[in-house]
């Protein structure tokens, strides 16, 4: 013998017939703080692969570093690879040596953000100043 099933009547639930709000973006996303990192390695990526350094928050991505940079500076990007270096440890000494405290440095993230060809950003100007020849009057 068959049964026979019959079905359930729907029950609307309120929770899902109202839109939800979207979804607020954290602080990170909406201005990512980009700290350019000036250093001899920086300069010369800079130089030779136009490629510059920046130290950005650990949750920012490449999509929202590749805006700012495009946003702030008014350059179009081309790629962006990120790394993440954990901070060091450190010890300090209090009491005349007795005592020795444990610590560690902030964990580092740095962004390399290659721009089209063609493209420059104004970090290392000064140092470019400083080796232009001065003309003669």
């Amino acid at each position: 013998m068959r049964t026979i099933r019959s079905k359930k009547p729907e029950v609307r639930d309120s929770k899902k017939s109202q839109p939800t709000a979207p979804k607020k973006k954290s602080v990170a996303q909406k201005h990512p703080a980009l700290k350019p990192r000036v250093s001899e390695k920086a300069y010369a990526l800079s130089e030779s692969r136009n490629t510059y350094i920046f130290d950005v928050d650990s949750r920012v991505n490449k999509l929202d570093i590749a805006q700012a940079v495009g946003g702030q500076y008014g350059v179009a990007v081309v790629n962006v690879r990120l790394a993440s270096a954990p901070g060091k440890a450190v010890r300090t000494y209090r009491q005349k040596g007795r005592r020795s405290v444990g610590g560690k440095r902030s964990d580092v993230r740095k962004a390399y953000v290659t721009l089209k060809e063609g493209d420059k950003l104004p970090i290392f100007a000064a140092v470019e100043e400083q080796t232009a020849p001065k003309e003669a009057k």
